[in-house]
C-alpha cells in the first residue's frame, strides 16, 4: 500500500514539475517556446512583405516603362524615346512628394537608420504613419527609376511589423528589441535569399549587440523569412557568376590589401556625395522657397536627363552590378559607371525620394574592383587571378563600408553570388575598407545619418542612454519628503540655474559638471510667463538611473 502511495505522490510531483516548466516555457519572454513561435510567425509576414515589396516594384516598372525583365531594366530603357525616359522619374518624383508632404512632418523617407535608433532609443518601436508613407514613397521612387535599393524599405515595413505585435503584447524593451531583430532577420534573409547574413544584419548592425538569447528566435525568423522568399521566388542566387574565380593566393593578397583601401575611400564619397546632396538640395530649397513637395521631382529630372545617355543608372542597377561580376565592362566603363551611379544616388536620397544605399554599393563596388583588377591584371598577369574576382572582392569591401558590418556584408556577398571559394580575398579588402572609412566617417552610413539629427548612437550607450530619461521624471517634486528647500531652488531659478521638466538628462549633466550644485531646479515654461518650479533633479538620482540603464543594457547584451 505504502509503495502505491509513494507511486503516485511521485506521478503528482512528476506532473506538477512538468506543468511548472511548461509555464516557464510558456511565460518568461524571449527563450521559450512561445517567443519562438512569434518570431516564426514574425519571420513569415517579414519575409511575405519583403516579397511583396519586390513584385511591387516589378509591376511599377513594367507599367512605368514596359519592361517585360525588371533585371534587364537599363538594357530595355536604351530602346524607349528619350522623353519617357526623362518623364517617368520625374513624375515618380513628384507623386513621391505629394506623398511624404502629406504624410511625414520633416519630409524625409524612414529607412535603416531610423530602426537602428527605434532599437536602441524606443524599445525596438517605429512609426507606423510615417514608415507606410516611406513604403509608398520607396515603391514608387525604384518602380519609376530612383537609383538606391530595397533593402532600406523592407526593413522599415518589417520593423512596422513588429512594433505592431510589441504593441498587442506589451512588450518590454528587450522582448522588443529581440522582436525587431526577428523582423528585420527575415525582411533582409526573403529580399536577398541570404539567410545566415540576414540574421547577422539584425545583430550587427540594428541591433548592435550578438547576445546568445536573441540568436535562436532571430535565426528561426531568418530561415522562415528566406523560406518564404524561396517558394515566391525560387531558390536562386541573386547574381549568378559564370566562370570560376581563381586566387594567386599568397602574392596576390597585398593587392587585395589595396583594393581595399581604395574602396573604403569610394565608400566615404559616396557617403559624404550623399550628405552633401541633401544639404545643398536643402540650401536650395530654402534660398528659392521651392516647395517640399517639389523636390523629389527636381531630382527625378536629374535622373532622367542622366538616364538618356546612360540608362544604367536607372533603379536598383542588378544588370550592371552582374556585367562587372562577369567582367562585360572595359576599364573606362567601369570608372565612368561608378562615377555616375555615385553622383545618381546622391542625387535620389539627397532629393528626398526613398530607397536604401545598399544595392547602390554593391555596385559602385562591382564597379571599383573590375576597374582595379583590369589594371592589376594587366600590369601583373603572370601573378595574378581572375580579374573578377577583384570586383567581388570590391562589391563586399564598399558595401561593407557603407553599412559598417564587415560580418554580415561579407556574409551576404557569399549568398549572393554562391562564391564560397574565394573568402579570403573578400575579406581582406572588407577588413581594410571597414577600418579605413570608419575612421572618415561616423563608424558607417546609418549612424552618420543619426549624428547629423543630434541622436549619438555611435559613442555607445554610455553617451546615449542619457537622452532617454527625462527631468520631469527622475527629479523630487517639492512635494516629496526628500525635495530641495524651495527657496534655494528659487534663489538659483533667479541665477539662471535651472532645466526645463522636458529637457534629458544628457542636457542636465553638463550643468552638474559646471556648478557645484548637489540639485538643478525643474521647471515648466510658458510663453509670456516665469518658470514655474514643479521640483528638483538631484544628481545622485540622475546617475542611479543612468547607471541601472546602463547595467540593464549591459546584461541584455551579454546574456
Amino acid at each position: 500500500m505504502d509503495g502505491a502511495q509513494d507511486d503516485t505522490r511521485n506521478r503528482t510531483r512528476l506532473m506538477e514539475e512538468v506543468r511548472r516548466a511548461w509555464l516557464v516555457m510558456k511565460l518568461r519572454g524571449p527563450g521559450q517556446v512561445q517567443f519562438w513561435f512569434i518570431a516564426l510567425v514574425l519571420g513569415i509576414a517579414a519575409g511575405g512583405a519583403a516579397v511583396l515589396f519586390r513584385l511591387g516594384i516589378d509591376l511599377i516598372q513594367r507599367l512605368a516603362y514596359g519592361t517585360t525583365d525588371p533585371n534587364r531594366l537599363h538594357s530595355f530603357v536604351t530602346g524607349l524615346h528619350w522623353s519617357q525616359v526623362l518623364v517617368v522619374p520625374i513624375l515618380g518624383g513628384l507623386v513621391v512628394g505629394l506623398i511624404l508632404n502629406r504624410f511625414v512632418s520633416d519630409s524625409r523617407v524612414r529607412s535603416v537608420a531610423d530602426v537602428i535608433e527605434g532599437a536602441a532609443l524606443r524599445d525596438g518601436r517605429v512609426s507606423f504613419r510615417e514608415g507606410l508613407a516611406s513604403a509608398a514613397a520607396s515603391l514608387l521612387t525604384l518602380g519609376t527609376g530612383g537609383s538606391s535599393g530595397r533593402e532600406g524599405p523592407v526593413v522599415h515595413i518589417a520593423a512596422m511589423l513588429s512594433t505592431w505585435i510589441c504593441v498587442r503584447i506589451r512588450a518590454d524593451g528587450v522582448t522588443g528589441r529581440d522582436l525587431l531583430g526577428c523582423a528585420v532577420a527575415a525582411a533582409v534573409s526573403a529580399s536577398f535569399n541570404a539567410p545566415i547574413a540576414g540574421a547577422l544584419f539584425a545583430l550587427e548592425v540594428v541591433l548592435r549587440h550578438f547576445a546568445v538569447h536573441a540568436f535562436a528566435p532571430i535565426v528561426i525568423a531568418s530561415v522562415a523569412g528566406t523560406v518564404v522568399s524561396r517558394l515566391a521566388l525560387g531558390d536562386v542566387t541573386e547574381f549568378v557568376i559564370d566562370r570560376e574565380n581563381a586566387l594567386a593566393f599568397y602574392v596576390e593578397l597585398p593587392a587585395f590589401l589595396i583594393l581595399g583601401l581604395i574602396c573604403g575611400l569610394i565608400a566615404v564619397v559616396l557617403m559624404r556625395s550623399i550628405f552633401w546632396a541633401d544639404n545643398l538640395g536643402s540650401r536650395l530649397q530654402y534660398r528659392f522657397r521651392i516647395p517640399a513637395f517639389l523636390r523629389p521631382a527636381g531630382a527625378g529630372a536629374l535622373l532622367g536627363l542622366m538616364a538618356i545617355w546612360f540608362p544604367h543608372i536607372i533603379g536598383v542597377g542588378y544588370e550592371t552590378t552582374v556585367t562587372a561580376l562577369t567582367g562585360g565592362l572595359l576599364l573606362h566603363e567601369a570608372l565612368i559607371f561608378a562615377v555616375l551611379k555615385i553622383a545618381a544616388v546622391a542625387i535620389t536620397i539627397g532629393g528626398r525620394m526613398g530607397g536604401g544605399v545598399f544595392s547602390p554599393s554593391l555596385m559602385v563596388g562591382a564597379l571599383t574592383g573590375l576597374a582595379f583588377g583590369i589594371i592589376a591584371t594587366g600590369l601583373f598577369p603572370t601573378v595574378s587571378g581572375e580579374g573578377t574576382l577583384y570586383a567581388l572582392a570590391g562589391m563586399g569591401a564598399v558595401a561593407a563600408a557603407v553599412m559598417g558590418a564587415p560580418i554580415s556584408t561579407t556574409l551576404i556577398v557569399f549568398e549572393l553570388t554562391g562564391d564560397w571559394q574565394t573568402g579570403l580575398a573578400v575579406m581582406v579588402a572588407v577588413s581594410m575598407s571597414t577600418a579605413l572609412a570608419s575612421r572618415l566617417v561616423e563608424h558607417s552610413y546609418f549612424l552618420h545619418q543619426l549624428e547629423r539629427r543630434g541622436v549619438h548612437l555611435a559613442a555607445g550607450p554610455q553617451v546615449y542612454l542619457l537622452g532617454t530619461f527625462v527631468a520631469g521624471n527622475v527629479m523630487r517634486p517639492m512635494s516629496d519628503p526628500r525635495a530641495a528647500a524651495e527657496k534655494v531652488c528659487r534663489d538659483m531659478i533667479a541665477a539662471g540655474i535651472f532645466v526645463d521638466a522636458k529637457a534629458t538628462l544628457d542636457q542636465a549633466m553638463p550643468i552638474f559638471e559646471r556648478g557645484a550644485h548637489p540639485f538643478i531646479p525643474v521647471v515648466v515654461t510658458q510663453k509670456g510667463e516665469p518658470p514655474a518650479l514643479q521640483g528638483a533633479l538631484f544628481q545622485v538620482d540622475a546617475l542611479r538611473a543612468f547607471n541601472r540603464a546602463l547595467s540593464a543594457r549591459a546584461a541584455e547584451e551579454h546574456s
